[in-house]
């Protein structure tokens, strides 16, 4: 027996959403779409991207790639010819089909060409979470792919994902408003954020934010005592007349402290002022003495 060869990879899985509604109304025009779209989309951005198709099984697909950023790159040019391809399609026959990317070492069977291991099985549930026409990674792929100016990282959360011992953080690709792309996902997610707490004394305070529009301001989002001064008004006595600033980019959604008296914390971090900090789901700020607790929904 060959020893066992193992490899670090960064590995696409997709497939398709609706695969079954499809084949109910027509299982051989179905499976035409379905091989057309392997051989006209999937295999030309694979090839190009550096990667290689290890197989097809009904509906899904299994892809590796050399490194995370040629992995997520080819994800994308994927969904883009996708939305090309649904063009010729009518409404009802059109293929939205969901990619997870991961990067995990995996066990290589060379002579049947193909990979196994826990970086398979996780980029599968990843692809589960992914909505139908998108893109979700792990925050292994997030943290080393650089995305251009037209998509950004949108953070979706901590998941429990089925057979996974540990919990991922999952991370979606969207494109941004007045992008040139167009891929079949590519309206910005209507998420909310929600801060919610209260100060020292349990005199309860939050505020909301659509994700949406956080995602098109690109000054950001100024939180702070003085209402004629910011876009959100904490009045506290601890809270200084302009606080903080939420702002998002490609990373994810940030806060930075503008010079505050009594400070910005994330996690129990100082912001030192003009310094951004990550804000993640479930996180926990203050500001001056309100302590709040950040949630997506």
């Amino acid at each position: 027996m060959a020893a066992m060869q193992r490899r670090l990879v960064a590995i696409v899985h997709a497939d398709l959403a609706g695969f079954t509604r499809l084949m109910e109304s027509g299982e051989t025009r179905t499976f035409r779409h379905l091989k057309t779209a392997q051989i006209e989309v999937w295999r030309p951005a694979i090839v190009q991207g550096g990667g290689r198709l290890v197989g097809t099984a009904g509906d899904a697909m299994l892809a590796e790639f050399g490194s995370a950023v040629t992995a997520v790159s080819a994800a994308l040019d994927i969904q883009e010819r996708m939305a090309r391809f649904n063009e010729t399609l009518d409404a009802a026959q059109q293929m939205n089909f969901r990619i997870g990317v991961h990067l995990g070492e995996v066990i290589v069977d060379d002579e049947h060409e193909d990979i196994f291991g826990d970086g398979v099985n996780i980029a599968a549930r990843i692809e589960a979470v992914a909505e139908p026409g998108g893109i979700a990674v792990s925050r292994t792929v997030r943290d080393i792919a650089e995305l251009g100016i037209d998509y950004a990282f949108v953070d979706g959360g901590e998941h429990r994902l089925k057979h996974v011992s540990r919990p991922v953080q999952i991370y979606h690709v969207r494109a941004r408003a007045g992008a040139s792309v167009r891929t079949t996902t590519s309206a910005l997610p209507k998420a909310t954020l929600r801060f919610h707490g209260s100060d020292l004394a349990g005199y309860p305070f939050g505020f909301e934010l659509a994700l949406d529009r956080l995602m098109t301001m690109r000054d950001g989002v100024v939180v702070g005592r003085d209402a004629g001064q910011c876009d959100v008004a904490l009045v506290h006595s601890t809270v200084s007349r302009r606080h903080a600033r939420l702002s998002f980019t490609a990373d994810g959604i940030h806060i930075e402290d503008l010079g505050s008296t009594n400070g910005t914390w994330v996690n129990g971090l100082a912001a030192r002022p003009g310094a951004r900090l990550s804000v993640q789901a479930g996180a926990k700020l203050k500001i001056g003495e309100i302590e709040l607790a950040f949630r997506q929904v």
